[in-house]
């Protein structure tokens, strides 16, 4: 015990000890206590002392024991926060210390203190980054109220900053997740609202029938995102789509029936117009409409009762409008020269119509039918007309010719005399083509004949037949020609034999009257001084050549041909001397 007092206690023990025994003693001495009786009490004092020391050695050692157990819980607890929190690199100062217990405690705590900190703000991250993914995953599984997310659960042994990052990382991919369902929700919602409009529907209604909460936006957006509602939404735009093409289809056919109807009546612009927005979705497409309520169940409610209005006057009007298709039937035959009885066709409809024994419809139908065919025939017949009509102008013109040629005065000045002699010239060369153009037409018609196997005929008429007559009588005629040149010759041969033995004389023969130059005749053209041209058919025009044929043999009968007995007619002064026959070339 000597060796634990201290400087200071063994001065207050000389001081304070010494002076108390030393009254002690004083007081024993006045009192005369023995000697025994005062080791005795000495003894005691000393045991008392020895117990006070022993339970402040007790004390100690508990003291101690707690200052070692608080420094192990700390460094423990630093340790298992380094741990949680993967910050060994930042503490690693607090190992290996010096100083007393209390000297290490002291140092740990501040550190401790930092950690539990750190681990607080740790946990708060933690938690608020749970609680984000926890909601999304509520919104995208919509098994869960909003409201009713349970608390949510961490591992709080593991609070580390690569955990922490895990945990940001699965957030980001939700974030995005949320946002891509939140585009396709947005989507869905903005096609709904414009098949809607197109179709005039109650979008509100259609959007409440998929989700209600997507009526109910939260900061610009909708809350539900679920696999639920995309597919939903999903169907109900295939749904719409389907519902807008069957009201496309329906207006596009209900427009063609109008179309159809209003041409097959002649219907005024007036009622046509007040159905443009019909007509005009014919030849569009489903994703190209986008005018509001032009597919509305309205717009077609009444373009089907103005298709039954027009059928209703289509069937009062039916026999009308088939007597105007045999009308344009007709026509259509008569203008490429094939001949039909059209008052008895018009008759047989008339029966046919009035009997009631075939639906007016198909028949009007018939008719389109008998019209589309007769204009293909009447296109494959053109290429045959246009030659026709060639060759029927080069027939007038050769015709014009022969009666120009004739005429003995075309050459004397007149009025019109330059044009006829212009279109003399351009007569004759056309008419030099003619049989060139009769070869060809020929060649085109037996080619036509054989590829259908049935006769070109032109006014009930074949056409082959009658150009291979043309051709004949043009091969006769071109001998007459021939034989009267020769024999206008031989004439002409003739009279200058006999006016080399005789002498010029005038001829007895009675004066003929004055023609006419061609150019001035009853048949000029007041405006050009030609001659009017003569139209026929070419059924008709063989009249016409058998005429001018009679009247040139009669032109010819009535010309001044000289006789061969010309010696032996009386030479008369009478005649003027400046007289003579004129002789054609």
């Amino acid at each position: 015990m000597s060796r634990l007092r201290s400087p200071l206690a063994a001065q207050a023990e000389a001081t304070t000890c010494g002076a108390m025994l030393q009254e002690l003693q004083n007081l024993w001495d006045e009192i005369g206590e023995t000697d025994s009786e005062r080791d005795k009490m000495i003894m005691q004092l000393e045991q008392e002392c020895l117990d006070i020391y022993r339970k402040k050695v007790e004390n100690a050692r508990r003291q101690k024991a707690d200052l070692h157990q608080a420094l192990a819980a700390a460094e423990a607890e630093v340790s298992n926060l380094i741990l949680t929190l993967g910050e060994h690199e930042s503490f690693s100062r607090l190992e290996k210390r010096q100083g007393t217990l209390k000297e290490q405690i002291a140092a740990v705590k501040p550190a401790l203190e930092e950690l539990r900190l750190k681990r607080g703000e740790r946990v708060k991250q933690f938690l608020d980054i749970q609680s984000q993914i926890v909601q999304i995953q509520a919104e995208i599984a919509e098994h869960i109220p909003l409201g009713n997310i349970p608390p949510h659960q961490i591992n709080e042994r593991d609070l580390t900053l690569r955990k922490l990052g895990e945990l940001k990382s699965q957030l980001q991919e939700l974030l995005k997740e949320k946002n891509f369902r939140l585009q396709e929700v947005n989507s869905h919602i903005k096609l709904i609202h414009e098949l809607s409009t197109v179709m005039r529907i109650d979008v509100n209604k259609t959007i409440r029938e998929v989700n209600p909460g997507l009526l109910d936006f939260s900061n610009g957006q909708p809350k539900s995102i679920s696999n639920d509602t995309l597919a939903r939404l999903a169907g109900t735009v295939h749904l719409l789509r389907q519902e807008k093409k069957q009201r496309l289809q329906k207006l596009q056919d209900l427009g063609s029936t109008l179309i159809e109807l209003w041409n097959l009546m002649d219907s005024p612009s007036d009622d046509r117009k007040k159905f443009e927005s019909v007509t005009c979705l014919i030849s569009a497409s489903v994703d190209g409409i986008f005018d509001e309520g032009c597919l509305s169940l309205d717009v077609i409610e009444q373009t089907e009762m103005e298709v039954e209005k027009l059928n209703v006057l289509k069937a009062s009007k039916m026999k009308e409008l088939i007597l105007k298709k045999q009308i344009e039937l007709q026509a259509i035959y008569t203008s490429v020269h094939i001949d039909i009885d059209g008052d008895a066709a018009r008759k047989a409809l008339i029966n046919v119509i009035e009997s009631g024994a075939v639906d007016l419809s198909e028949l009007l139908l018939d008719m389109d039918n008998q019209i589309g065919k007769a204009k293909e025939q009447a296109l494959s017949r053109k290429e045959i007309l246009d030659r026709v009509e060639k060759w029927t102008f080069a027939s007038e013109e050769e015709t014009w010719l022969d009666d120009y040629e004739r005429d003995q005065n075309r050459y004397n000045a007149g009025r019109g005399a330059h044009k006829n002699l212009k279109r003399a010239e351009k007569a004759r060369i056309l008419v030099s083509k003619i049989p060139s153009i009769v070869d060809n037409l020929i060649t085109k018609i037996k080619a036509w004949e054989n590829e259908r196997g049935t006769f070109f005929l032109y006014d009930k008429v074949r056409l082959l037949d009658t150009l291979e007559e043309y051709s004949l009588l043009r091969q006769k005629r071109e001998e007459e020609k021939r034989r009267s040149r020769e024999q206008k010759k031989l004439q002409e041969q003739l009279a200058a034999e006999q006016e080399v033995l005789y002498g010029s004389k005038p001829s007895p023969m009675r004066s003929l009257p004055i023609k006419k130059p061609l150019g001035q005749s009853c048949n000029v053209n007041m405006a050009s001084g030609t001659p009017s041209r003569r139209v026929s058919t070419p059924s008709g025009r063989y009249g016409v050549l058998s005429s001018g044929k009679e009247k040139r043999d009669g032109a010819r009968n009535l010309g001044p041909v000289i006789p061969v007995n010309y010696v032996a007619l009386p030479k008369e002064d009478s005649f003027p001397q400046n007289t003579t026959a004129t002789v054609s070339p």
